[in-house]
């Protein structure tokens, strides 16, 4: 099992080498992985002048699995867009179509006092947001900038960016949402903006579609901004999440504070062949790069997730984020999840901590 190791800049490599610790782990029962490295975003660009150097690429596409850190820092944001470390991940999702995003977000009975709601309001939360991730207004053309042609700042400077969706793009992301309620408590939110956007109620209407073929789901239909209400007011509401890029951009991160740091929620973007990139959900940090104090378990879950997605290996992930939950219930935590009478540990002794409660 080939796996593509892209670390990144800012924590990435921290994060990533716990994964791979845990990994290596497991592989000594008896499973062949092979981890080939390769440079990425701002990395990849002081190394060669292109945050996705074709080399990189060309490895990532012929993997049987992507395990990938986080890309940015702040000395980059000079650059021409195109050159910008962000612009790696975009074009790995674009090169690779990877149009379906899984961000399961799950709070730790551990971290109920972490989250930023009460205890009683997220206890138990488990919430999986499918994102479609390689449509929308992320990469919508015509884009760009220009004089403004017409309306009351005709002949001004104006920039401008384009929601759009096919009807294909948006019944493969349903299809997947739906079978991903069907395994869990056959309960589907589409959320949408369809009471302002064309783009949205066209996307709510083929949702609707769609679900006439799975009648053991229940749909219902949420505009974006009442979700994020009802993200913080009532989150155990929700089973499966379905939406657009950008609102599943943000209502994801939101749904990661409930569960006590975003850097716990893990994410998995996957093809229309099963192969997957696996990233955690949370940025490169640069301000905390290499101060080993970075949550790496959400990129352990990451590797979880891979293992069960892209690599088959259902046992072998449920046994990963058993792990975790032994090592939090140990009272370890790093600093983003410290709380008083805990143990405050490093990124690696994190790491440690899961690979010893594997046995």
């Amino acid at each position: 099992m080939n796996i593509a190791v892209l670390p990144g800049d800012g924590i990435g490599p921290e994060i990533i080498a716990e994964a791979v610790k845990v990994l290596r782990r497991i592989a000594q029962d008896g499973f062949d992985f092979t981890f080939e490295f390769a440079p990425v975003g701002g990395a990849a660009y002081a190394a060669s002048g292109h945050p996705l150097p074709e080399a990189t690429l060309n490895l990532a596409r012929s993997a049987d699995a992507v395990l990938f850190g986080a890309v940015g820092d702040w000395k980059y944001d000079t650059l021409e867009r195109h050159l910008r470390p962000e612009q790696a991940i975009l074009g790995l999702r674009k090169n690779l179509g990877l149009f379906a995003n899984l961000r399961p977000a799950v709070l730790y009975a551990e971290l109920a006092d972490a989250s930023s709601l009460k205890p009683e309001v997220v206890s138990g939360l488990d919430i999986l947001i499918v994102r479609e991730l390689t449509g929308d207004i992320y990469f919508g053309q015509p884009r760009g900038r220009r004089t403004a042609p017409d309306g009351a700042f005709a002949g001004q400077p104006e920039a401008f960016d384009t929601m759009r969706y096919s009807r294909p793009e948006i019944e493969r992301i349903a299809h997947v949402a739906f079978k991903a309620a069907q395994g869990r408590n056959k309960r589907l939110t589409s959320v949408d903006k369809a009471n302002v956007l064309e783009t949205f109620q066209f996307w709510k209407d083929i949702v609707t579609e769609i679900g006439q073929q799975y009648p053991d789901v229940q749909l219902d239909h949420m505009y974006v901004d009442n979700a994020a209400m009802q993200l913080v007011k009532a989150p155990k509401k929700f089973d499966v999440i379905v939406t657009g890029n950008m609102f599943g951009d943000i209502l994801s991160d939101e749904a990661s504070m409930l569960t006590g740091s975003i850097g716990m929620l893990p994410s998995a973007s996957l093809n229309e062949k099963g192969q997957g990139l696996y990233e955690p959900s949370h940025g490169s940090a640069p301000d905390i790069a290499g101060q080993g104090i970075a949550n790496p378990l959400a990129t352990i879950l990451s590797a979880a997730m891979m293992l069960r997605h892209s690599l088959k290996l259902p046992q072998q992930a449920d046994r990963i984020e058993s792990a975790v939950q032994k090592a939090l219930a140990q009272g370890l935590r790093t600093p983003d999840i410290h709380a008083p009478g805990m143990q405050k540990v490093s990124t690696a002794q994190m790491g440690d901590a899961v690979v010893a409660a594997l046995g």
